[in-house]
């Protein structure tokens, strides 16, 4: 319960919708190891020299089957 109000306090300033932050507190509670796989690879990605956002991007495609799954 506490690490989901640190997250959509974190969310909420990044200024994503509050609908959003709803669903996506959601899907992460349906499949909490997806989305730590898909931190660490984004993480290592960074490391690599890889742009934050283009990591991301590339991480989500890569994934993109399985969240649309827990949409």
């Amino acid at each position: 319960m506490f690490k989901n109000f640190l997250l959509k306090k974190m969310l909420r300033a990044q200024g994503v919708p509050e609908a959003q932050i709803d669903v996506l507190i959601k899907m992460m509670e349906k499949n909490p190891q997806l989305f730590k796989d898909i931190a660490l690879e984004i993480k290592e990605k960074t490391k690599n020299g890889v742009d934050q956002m283009t990591a991301s991007m590339e991480v989500m495609k890569k994934y993109e089957d399985e969240l649309k799954k827990l949409a």
